[in-house]
Parts: C-alpha cells; structure tokens; sequence
C-alpha cells in the first residue's frame, strides 16, 4: 500500500474519532509523526483525551497543529500568553513559525509554562490558536545552545521539507516477504573507540553510533564504513547517537560529507553536546596541524537532520522498525537503545555506554524492557580483572587527595572529559568545599568544561532524581556555586600558570592528548607540591596512560617545538 492510500485510510479513522464540530483540514507524515492540522485547535486542546486515543489507535506520534487561518495575531498571542502565565516563569523570549503554526517560548521555569499535565499549554492554545512549545533559558549562558536553537529556526522550511520525505519512507509499507537480522561490527568491539555497529533488516539499514577512536592514527581511527554492507551511505535509512562522546559520535557529520541525507536520531542533550564536542574537534585537529576529516558546514547539516526524543517515546523510524530510548546513566542524555523489529518478529537493545549505579549526576540505567531477545552490551571494564571501588570511597579518596595537595601549598591539576566527568567532580568537589572537608579555593574550569555544565543546567530533568528535587523545588544549583570559576582567555590562564596560591583545575582533554591540560601540566610538572589526578579511562597511546604506567620524562610540543618535561608532581588515579 502506497503512501498516500496509508494517509487516506489514517483520515478516515481520524474523523471518526473526533467530536462534533471538530474537522481537520489536512493530514500529512512528517518524519516519525502524524500531523493533524485543524481550524479548530482550541476544540482540540479541550479534548486532550481525544488526542492519546487518536494516537493509540493509529499507533503514531500523533502532533496537532492549527490551520493558518485561525491563529491570533503575534502581538496579540504574546499579550495572551502573558495574562495566562504566571509571572514566576520568568519568560525571555518568543519565537514564531506561521507555516507550523507553532509559538516557541523560552522560559526560566518551564513547568510553570507547561502546567500539571500539560494544562496551561491547553489553556494557551484554547485562546491563541498557536501550538506553544517550551524550551528553557539556560542558567549559565550558553552559546551552543545559543547556536542550535537559532539554526533550528533559521531552517525550519528546509527541515519541513526534510521531515515530509522521511515520513515518506518511514511510513510506507513493509514490501519484502523475508524476515531476517543482521547486526555487523563497524568499530569498537576488542576496542575502546570508533564504535559503529549496522543493523540491517530486508527493508531497513540502520547506523548505530559512528564514532572515532581519538588515540589512535588516522588511519586505524575510523569505523569500517567502505565496507559492502554500509555501501552507498547515501542509502542508509537512519542514523542512530547513544549519546555525545566522540567516540560514539565524532564522525556523523562525514556521513554528511559523502552524500547521507537522512536522520540523525538523538535525545535532545546529545544534539546540544554533540555539536559542542564536534566543532571543538575540528578546532582542536585545525590547531594542532591534524587532518580534518569534516568542515563547520557538515556540522550544520547533521543538525538539520537531528530528530529529538525523549527516553521512553516509541518511534517508527521505518516500516518495520520502532525505537525506543531509555536512561543510559553514563552522560546527560546518554540513551540505551531498544529496536523493535517487525511485528514482534524480534528485539534488540543496544547498550552504548552505560552506568549501572546511581551517580552523582544520573539515575542508574533502565534494565528492564517488554521484550529483549538480543543484547548488545559495552564491556570496557567488563574483563576479570577490572576492578573499580564503590563509588563513596571514589569520592573520598579524590577530596584526601586535593586536600593534602591544598594544605601543601600546591595546585590539583584535574584532566577530565570536557562531558561527565568533569560534572561529576565539580559536584564532588562542590560539596567537599561546601562541607569544610576542603579550604575553599578556586576551582578553575578549561577548555569545554564550562560551556558543557551550561548545557547540563539547560536540561536538569535529564539530571538523577536527587538533583531534580534540590534544582526545582529547593533553588539550589551546585552548578551555579561561586567556587566554580570560568579561564575565558589566554590572558587568564597564563595569570593562572604564574599564580602561586592552591588551586583546583579542572582542564581537558581527559586523556592528555591535547587542550589546556598540557599548558597547566607543562607548568606545574616540576613541582613536587602539586597532584596530577586521572578520573577517566586512559586509552592506549595516549600520554595520560604514558604518565600513568609511570613514565616521568615528556615530551610536550608547542608551537613547533618539543622539549622534554619532567614529572615530579605526585600522579594519582581515582577510578
């Protein structure tokens, strides 16, 4: 059955379950959703209900969206918004698309917008016409989310158009007879990087994870992505991010580079830190004379492309595939992924990283699924060996450490992943200080990390439950705390490598692999009063394991030239 015969029988459906009075002037697939445009919205938001049944019964994502003729004036929308929404919400801005029929409003507190179940997003569609849509204000400004959010409106046509052709392939119907399911290994199986799997069905191939393995080569650095299954990339269906390490992600805008135009299928902070991340890497690859496998531009492409979900949203992404994602516990937004295959035919979860604890940051990961026949699992402390202590005596043993390194006189020099583990310790840290386990000094934060914890307080209900409770109902942010300290120039951070008083710094890149961690450790290796503390996973090749298998003599280049460091801080691992 073709496409628009599906979309027929769906509209004949559709009106037999609306309301007197209620009539729909068109229907229309937009990527993994179901549009209903209406000229009567405000019907439609009395009737909540009608709108679950309708999507129950069709089993899509079924979106609302008013006709054209029917929507308020701007001025007028935003008077009404504002007679209706409390104050307290604090509101910064509006943003309008005619051709969606949609209001973005940017608030400070979201839930005050949104409403217990939704409510007050009713309420402002009953008077208004327009579908509001909520995002929040970042507590900490961010240019990222900045950038996204204006490049999201900048393509709103563009990407409409995109979102109809998806729903196209997405929503037709299943066309071979065989039933089979192939997973192939691209990357990062025997190996931490370039993690990259294919899942391949008669009718769909699916990209799971591209990632780069950053302590390798260029040529031992990239998945297996010539190979006759992955070939044409042009005609993948879909493209799938567990979450924004760059191992996982690092390579999703080269698809973009040899002709992929399809969907890039994320949770909405992946989409945030991966771009963050991504741009960061080709800066960093440009600076240091690396080849640089993708522009700024392809960046924006996969952009374009992104579709956010939530953890828990069932999504057709093609005929015989849905996805589902679920808390991963490893970094904000990191996601397990569940497939569901055919018509029960089978079910596969994809791991990705993932946290089986509760943490500081995350709740533990979700383990429990309707139905799972095959589990693809990340093992990279899984041998017999590995060893890791409970996560409590972790973070006891990091604040002894910087507090015999403080009371020395001497600087704790912290590299760190510019996402998840820098949060993880700056929150350590924040309460060891808070608690007087710590003198309170500075706590320096370089490179990404600072505009990386902007992103983590723009989405704080992908934070653990602890977090969410002390963030929305006590108004206390450890992210917002005074200790914490932004190196915004060249100028502050030279202040800082002269500075002779105790300090924290928290730098990347976590691995020692480049970024201001190697100004910082160029500076304070020599001095015996000072700690080197590794709370990452130290890869082969790279100078963070060279220092922690014990190697004291470095070479550090500069501007073209290398001379050899010494090492006598005093070179700590907290796992």
């Amino acid at each position: 059955m073709g496409v628009e015969d599906i979309l027929s029988e769906l509209k004949q459906q559709i009106r037999k379950k609306l309301p007197v009075g209620v009539t729909i002037s068109d229907v229309e697939f937009e990527g993994p959703e179901l549009v209903i445009y209406t000229k009567e919205p405000r019907k439609m938001a009395d009737t909540g209900e009608i709108v679950r049944s309708i999507a129950k019964d069709v089993r899509k994502r079924v979106v609302i969206r008013p006709d054209k003729s029917v929507l308020y004036s701007q001025d007028d929308a935003i008077d009404a918004i504002e007679r209706i929404v409390p104050e307290d919400a604090g509101i910064a801005n509006y943003y309008f698309d005619a051709d969606l029929g949609e209001v973005v409003i940017e608030a400070e507190k979201p839930g005050l917008v949104i409403g217990q179940h939704g409510a007050m997003l009713r309420e402002i569609t009953k008077h208004i016409g327009w579908t509001p849509k909520v995002v929040r204000t970042p507590p900490i400004e961010s240019s990222t989310i900045k950038n996204v959010r204006r490049l999201m409106r900048e393509s709103l046509d563009e990407r409409k158009q995109i979102m109809r052709e998806l729903g196209k392939k997405v929503h037709r119907s299943v066309t071979s007879p065989d039933r089979w399911i192939r997973i192939t290994a691209l990357g990062g199986c025997r190996e931490v990087g370039r993690s990259c799997f294919l899942l391949s069905t008669p009718e769909t191939r699916i990209l799971l994870d591209c990632g780069i393995n950053v302590g390798a080569d260029e040529n031992g650095g990239t998945p297996y992505l010539y190979i006759p299954e992955v070939s044409p990339i042009s005609h993948l269906d879909g493209v799938v991010i567990t979450h924004a390490h760059l191992d996982h992600c690092g390579l999703v805008p080269l698809l973009f580079k040899y002709g992929y135009q399809g969907p890039v299928y994320v949770t909405p902070p992946t989409r945030d830190l991966m771009a963050l991340l991504q741009i960061d890497y080709i800066d960093v690859a440009n600076k240091e004379g690396r080849r640089i496998p993708y522009g700024s531009d392809m960046v924006r492409e996969e952009l374009k492309h992104t579709i956010v979900l939530d953890y828990g949203s069932v999504t057709d992404i093609a005929p015989d595939m849905k996805l589902t994602f679920h808390n991963a516990g490893h970094i904000l937004g990191s996601a397990i992924t569940h497939f569901h295959i055919g018509d029960g035919l089978h079910n596969v979860v994809f791991t990705g990283d993932f946290k089986y604890e509760k943490t500081r940051l995350f709740d533990s990961a979700v383990n429990n699924f309707p139905r799972a026949e095959t589990v693809v699992m990340e093992a990279t402390y899984g041998g017999p060996d590995d060893f890791q202590p409970p996560r409590k005596v972790a973070e006891k043993n990091i604040s002894q450490i910087v507090k015999r390194t403080i009371e020395r006189g001497g600087k704790a020099l912290i590299p760190a992943f510019a996402v998840g583990r820098s949060q993880d310790v700056m929150l350590v840290l924040e309460e060891a200080i808070r608690r007087k386990i710590i003198d309170k000094v500075p706590i320096y934060l370089d490179g990404m990390i600072w505009e990386a914890t902007a992103i983590h307080t723009t989405h704080p209900e992908y934070l653990n439950s602890d977090l969410r409770s002390l963030i929305f109902h006590k108004g206390m942010n450890p992210f917002l705390s005074d200790c914490f300290v932004r190196v915004d120039s060249q100028k502050m951070r030279e202040d800082l490598l002269s500075d002779l008083d105790p300090a924290i710094i928290i730098s990347t890149s976590g691995m020692m692999n480049g970024g201001p961690i190697m100004e910082y450790l160029k500076a304070f290796a020599p001095d015996e009063k000072s700690t080197l503390i590794f709370v990452g996973y130290q890869a082969e090749g790279t100078l963070g394991q060279r220092i922690q298998k014990g190697r004291r003599e470095i070479p550090i280049t500069r501007r073209g030239t290398s001379e050899m460091i010494r090492i006598n801080l005093e070179v700590c691992t907290v796992d």
